[in-house]
């Protein structure tokens, strides 16, 4: 049974399954919303981390988006693994697809480790374009809908393994070879696909094996299929997930930035549109990168992508940007509120 709530024109709603469902609480706006909009919490976090971002969604867009808090992984769960996380995510997913079945469009918004997570479980939702058929009704989908935005916030695409990608281990060597060797006792096997120390039955870290369609796993495919993918990433203060490996660039890649770049959004300094390029284009001269993050880099770089550097650089919550980012907070995250609203804005409908 369902336990519903409202709040100035935004209804909740828990239902058996697990998670958290928000859409607006005008029936004719609810019953019309056909994008399911799927938020993704980080590790030891809870689906109440995306509550205030959820509800703003639905408050600027009420007859568009329905969107669903997961909560299958929650606490010490985010701690199994990503390919665990990924498989109760697909399985979450697949639950309200069913529940809803006027949802025609699906988009997924990720915090930190939750966007590899998402990774994961949009290889297993991935329907491959079928044979004989019009343009539009054999296009690829996602859980047999439509794939629209791919966002991750502080996301460690390049692992946790690399130099400064952990910046509260202050880039000195012995300290980020000591994570190496004890992070699965903090983070078990979590700690072990971020420092890409997992070898699963004799197999590449799991990280590697994400850069390539995997037997069932369609893992690269279900990133091309996405309208747009975005990364939001921090370009200091953020003590857990490193500049780099959140925006999936090399250090040669790292663009200078100044203060805000728009009135609306004084938090973001930076904005870049990547295009997707091939392994002949790739460039390393000069940069110190190490052959398994270049390897990620270069793999990821295959589709295209929107960059945005957000900076708390002047901001009284700046030592807690890894959180202010998605506003986990509503009371202590504030000056977080125009990274969402810049996300909502650009958001595709």
């Amino acid at each position: 049974m369902d336990i519903k709530t409202e709040n100035d024109g935004v209804c909740s709603s828990e239902p058996a399954a697990g998670g958290v469902n928000v859409y607006s609480s005008a029936e004719s706006d609810a019953s019309t919303a056909d994008h399911l909009v799927v938020m993704v919490n980080g590790i030891l976090g809870s689906s109440t981390d995306w509550k205030f971002a959820a509800e703003l969604f639905v408050k600027t867009i009420p007859d568009k988006v329905f969107v669903h808090r997961s909560e299958r992984n929650a606490a010490t769960q985010t701690l199994d693994g990503v390919d665990v996380m990924g498989e109760r995510l697909s399985q979450e997913v697949l639950e309200v697809i069913k529940q809803k079945p006027n949802l025609c469009k699906i988009s997924f918004v990720a915090h930190s480790v939750g966007g590899l997570v998402v990774r994961y479980a949009i290889g297993r939702l991935y329907r491959p374009p079928k044979e004989g058929l019009s343009v539009e009704e054999s296009a690829a989908t996602i859980g047999g809908l439509v794939p629209m935005n791919f966002i991750t916030v502080a996301t460690p695409y390049l692992g946790s393994r690399g130099n400064k990608q952990v910046p509260f281990l202050f880039g000195v060597p012995a300290f980020e070879k000591a994570a190496v060797l004890v992070i699965h006792w903090i983070f078990r096997r979590t700690g072990r696909h971020l420092f890409l120390t997992d070898n699963d039955e004799g197999k590449p870290p799991l990280l590697k094996r994400m850069l390539q369609d995997d037997g069932d796993c369609y893992f690269m495919s279900a990133m091309h299929s996405f309208h747009r993918r975005v990364t939001y990433s921090n370009v200091g203060c953020d003590h857990i997930v490193g500049w780099r490996t959140s925006s999936i660039r090399r250090n040669i890649e790292l663009p200078k930035w100044e203060d805000s770049i728009n009135e609306k959004y004084p938090h973001i300094v930076y904005e870049e549109r990547c295009k997707a390029y091939d392994d002949d284009q790739v460039l390393t001269d000069g940069d110190t990168i190490n052959d398994v993050e270049e390897e990620l880099v270069t793999g990821l770089s295959r589709v295209s992508w929107e960059k945005v550097d957000v900076s708390f650089h002047n901001s009284r919550q700046r030592f807690a940007a890894h959180s202010v980012l998605q506003v986990k907070d509503d009371y202590l995250h504030t000056d977080g509120v125009d990274v969402i609203q810049h996300m909502i804005d650009h958001f595709c409908i």
